[in-house]
């Protein structure tokens, strides 16, 4: 297999805080990569997230090609790979783990989320299925369009988050990456500015007139009916 050459931060490059104990307590005494990946992965997705409680998903992770492309050598089964990094992470104290009906949830160690793994085993705290994400890990050449974002425009903020989420049902993940592709060749390094570009391809018409995905038309009615006041006016 080879290997790519990373090729150095980017100055709108967004970062992830990471508790100093894991420096001095726990990343010395792992001997398992994947565990290491795992743990890293746990956190970002956390970081990332607004609900509360903040916790990931087994299947989630499952369906996070960075990681799943990094852990998994060829032939080896994911689930197995996986399951067995999240324990290591569980068993060293990092991560609790829950097992629910919906499936196998993970959070960070702490004494706030101590108390929440209390009640959900007692159930006096319920998560519903509409909390988790469901999509099984499939390998993907176009990366999520979240990844895209923040490393060719910046950070994510709630409100950006929400953008890409309603951009992603309105329109193909490849328009969405060449329009921001255009929008950084242009040294337009705002979410404001690839809207624009998606909006005038979807109008007009990608690519001398043929369009890909939806229609101007139909994306200007699922800007309705898919957003969040959709329920409200569907027939």
């Amino acid at each position: 297999m080879s290997k790519s050459t990373f090729s150095g931060f980017p100055t709108s490059a967004s970062y992830t805080p990471l508790p100093n104990i894991l420096f001095s307590s726990v990343f010395p005494q792992i001997q398992d990569v994947n565990e290491l990946k795992v743990i890293l992965h746990v956190l970002w997705l956390l970081y990332r997230k607004q609900s509360h409680p903040k916790f990931v998903v087994q299947q989630e992770l499952l369906s996070n090609e960075a990681l799943m492309d990094g852990m998994c050598e060829k032939g080896a089964d994911p689930v197995a790979t996986l399951h067995n990094a999240l324990m290591l992470a569980v068993e060293r104290g990092v991560l609790l783990q829950v097992s629910l009906d919906i499936d196998d949830i993970f959070l960070v160690n702490s004494e706030a989320n101590r108390v929440i793994v209390g009640k959900l085993q007692s159930g006096e705290m319920f998560l519903g299925s509409s909390t988790v994400q469901r999509e099984a890990y499939v390998k993907r050449d176009i990366p999520d369009i979240f990844s895209l974002y923040e490393q060719n425009i910046g950070l994510i903020t709630p409100m950006i988050a929400e953008d890409l989420k309603e951009a992603e049902k309105l329109y193909a993940v490849s328009w969405i990456e060449q329009a921001i592709k255009e929008a950084v060749s242009q040294n337009k390094r705002n979410w404001r500015y690839v809207s624009r570009i998606l909006e005038r391809w979807a109008r007009e018409g990608k690519g001398h007139g043929e369009s890909e995905g939806h229609s101007a038309k139909e994306i200007s009615r699922n800007k309705y009916l898919k957003g969040k006041y959709g329920h409200l006016i569907r027939s």
